[in-house]
């Protein structure tokens, strides 16, 4: 009697601090079934190209970010990229990974973002750890601003040298896709036409940046805010249009308030979407 007496105990004291637990994050499939850390490793080990979209102030998202690259480099050569990173600050970025100029020395060379330090750094110091290439995938944000003034024919009358941070042009553009449509319908129609060509500049200079920086054999792992590469649109798009053939994968991060079940709203956003509490602590 005594035995189960105890054994009762331990069960509701096991329950009761289960039930006291409060994650932080809970990770979806897309159908919003919950899967395990360990599941989706195993299966973004088997992708040529991962697409990693985050909220930008999000720490959950960020430790992710380093997390799921350090453990998918125990069985892959990864290739890093990353929104965060204009391509005409590629050289600066190199030159660091090399060891030819210190931190502060990339700090003044390239436009880093303001919460670099905190949020990015560790990864770009990870891929300088294992001798990997970060590629500065974005255009410069320049051109993105005349385009969203101007539209596509404006970057006809840049350089040779200035069209070579971006994509091809004329870029390909699809104004029906849902992200575009969505961020019209988001503004209101005050932003015009231009604007989801100016997101698209971005969209299809990231792609063509991957594509061209991708080795066989090797996993391509791209940082980007999740509206570049959610619903598999914008980034995906681009990338599926030219390269059909690779194997991609997507991560998308989300808030909820009760983050016990995926909203339908946030179903199918991604392969693999993380699912973080919205009183979560912001980085900035």
């Amino acid at each position: 009697m005594k035995k189960y007496i105890l054994s009762a105990v331990l069960l509701f004291l096991t329950v009761a601090a289960f039930a006291q637990q409060k994650p932080a994050y809970i990770l979806y499939n897309a159908n919003g079934k919950k899967i395990s850390y360990k599941k989706m490793i195993k299966q973004l080990a088997k992708k040529d190209i991962v697409l990693f979209g985050e909220f930008h102030n999000n720490a959950i998202a960020h430790w992710l970010e380093l997390t799921v690259a350090k453990d998918l480099s125990e069985t892959r050569n990864l290739i890093f990229g990353a929104e965060m990173f204009e391509a005409d600050n590629q050289q600066a970025l190199n030159d660091y990974l090399a060891g030819k100029i210190t931190a502060k020395g990339l700090d003044s060379a390239a436009r880093l973002w303001s919460n670099y330090k905190t949020d990015y750094a560790p990864i770009v110091n990870f891929a300088k750890e294992k001798n990997a290439p970060f590629i500065a995938s974005n255009i410069p944000r320049r051109y993105a601003s005349l385009v969203s003034k101007k539209g596509f024919e404006a970057l006809d009358t840049i350089s040779t040298l200035e069209k070579s941070w971006m994509a091809p042009l004329p870029m390909d553009y699809d104004s029906t896709l849902p992200g575009y449509v969505k961020m019209i319908e988001m503004m209101g129609g005050h932003g015009g036409p231009n604007m989801p060509k100016a997101q698209a500049t971005k969209d299809a200079t990231m792609a063509y940046f991957i594509l061209k920086n991708f080795k066989p054999g090797s996993l391509f792992i791209h940082y980007n805010g999740s509206f570049h590469s959610e619903n598999y649109d914008g980034i995906n798009w681009y990338l599926k249009r030219n390269r059909p053939e690779l194997k991609y994968g997507t991560i998308t991060t989300v808030s909820q308030k009760n983050i016990k079940t995926l909203l339908a709203e946030n179903k199918g956003k991604a392969d693999y979407i993380i699912c973080v509490d919205e009183d979560m602590t912001n980085t900035y």
